[in-house]
């Protein structure tokens, strides 16, 4: 990276709580005050004419519902401001097209999370290799994970410090994630080789240069048998009960037990796609995927009453596994690591890439015989060889000339996909 020029950047950082009983039923007080804070202010909004929802006005039935509900003064005055202001975002948000209107947010639908909005109170400080102390507020001192070097102490500074925190609480327990602002030194042009990224599901990445990178199961065989037998008892379970009978405390123990289990899952994909996304942008320059729709791969076949669809239980299992693969979260990684190490992430059109010889340029449906052969059906080519491998080289094929017809036997057209930009607009 160049020394000359510093640039901003601002990042999140998560880290595991260590709570004790009492700390955890504080913190679920909290998150349970915010959700009826949220669902509060909703209900003042619809109510109150258009002329009269404002900041001010909302942030005076706030302190009116803080003095006569106790309940809602558990929550720290400068979080119930965070609710407001997170409130008056999504609407703005919604009027700007970029997400729906905001809704009443359920006990068992929503995730429990607390703000805490100034850092300066949070007086982090490491006490061990491993452990940090941070003060949460109406909660006291507590430990956390020390997990990454943070500006604290004598690295803090007004360039360089926590602007705040947020508590979240998933299934795995209490976590905090911390907001850093920092000033770094701006990347200069990464000069690695150009390369192709090819997901997947037998094959995660597939790369144009030969290279892959693969996973194995995320749990392992004891934790998936006891995972089955959980999703049995619950199943037989749910049986048993009555129409309209409420969930029992000993099924909603065997469904916490259910989404520990996922929820470490999960945070092992999550670990691996974070280093291999961090290995792929030091090494190449320039990364080119697909521009992928997947809301519209992972749709049920499952058809209408009239029209039933076709193979549905296959078509089930294979949206399970491209769900289980988070291709989305992948390319978002790629994105701001690329460019924070100088280099660009690039997307190209999906269609025919899978079909293609990359050697010839001829399409043809039934070249690629299985999940991972291809042979060229063309006579006077023949190639063979991995069919992710060779879908990944017609994905650095395209960006190279440009997103323009491809010159080979059948002169196939690439279309450019929406919102993807033209090789002269890059």
């Amino acid at each position: 990276m160049s020394q000359g020029t510093l640039v901003k950047r601002q990042f999140g950082h998560r880290a595991r709580l260590a709570l004790s009983p009492a700390e955890v039923l504080k913190a679920d007080a909290q998150a349970h005050a915010a959700r009826t804070m949220w669902n509060l202010l909703h209900a003042w909004w619809q109510m109150m004419p258009k002329d009269k929802r404002t900041l001010a006005n909302a942030d005076a039935a706030i302190r009116q519902a803080r003095k006569d509900l106790e309940f809602l003064a558990l929550l720290p005055a400068q979080a119930a401001q965070a609710v407001l202001k997170t409130y008056v975002q999504a609407w703005r948000n919604c009027w700007d097209g970029r997400a729906d209107a905001p809704n009443y947010k359920g006990r068992f639908r929503s995730v429990m999370s607390v703000d805490i909005p100034q850092g300066r109170d949070l007086n982090i400080k490491r006490v061990h290799r491993r452990w940090g102390m941070v003060n949460l507020p109406r909660i006291g001192r507590v430990k956390f994970r020390w997990t990454k070097d943070l500006p604290v102490g004598k690295r803090a500074g007004t360039e360089n410090r926590i602007t705040g925190a947020r508590l979240v609480k998933d299934a795995l327990g209490w976590h905090i994630a911390f907001r850093v602002m920092t000033q770094e030194a701006r990347p200069e042009a990464h000069q690695g080789p150009e390369v192709g990224i090819d997901v997947g599901v037998s094959v995660p990445l597939a790369l144009s240069d030969g290279g892959s990178f693969e996973h194995g199961a995320w749990l392992t065989e004891k934790e998936q048998a006891k995972l089955l037998h959980l999703e049995q008892r619950a199943a037989q379970r749910k049986q048993r009960r009555k129409p309209g009978e409420r969930t029992s405390r000993r099924l909603r123990r065997t469904y916490d037990q259910i989404a520990r289990l996922r929820a470490k899952a999960k945070r092992r994909a999550a670990d691996w796609q974070h280093q291999t996304t961090t290995t792929i942008a030091r090494a190449y320059g320039t990364v080119v995927v697909e521009a992928l729709t997947i809301t519209n791969m992972v749709k049920s076949a499952r058809g209408t009453a009239e029209e039933p669809g076709k193979n549905v239980a296959q078509k089930a299992g294979l949206n399970r596994s491209i769900a289980a693969e988070a291709w989305g979260r992948t390319v978002t990684m790629l994105a701001y690591k690329t460019a924070r190490h100088g280099g660009t992430l690039v997307k190209v059109p999906a269609p025919g890439t899978s079909r293609r010889c990359s050697a010839c340029g001829c399409t043809t449906p039934a070249s690629r015989e299985s999940q991972t052969v291809f042979v060229c059906k063309n006579p006077d080519c023949g190639w063979s060889g991995n069919a992710d491998h060779n879908a990944a080289r017609n994905i650095l094929h395209l960006y190279r000339i440009g997103l323009v017809a491809i010159p080979a036997a059948g002169r196939a057209v690439v279309r450019r996909a929406r919102c993807v930009k033209p090789a002269t607009a890059r």
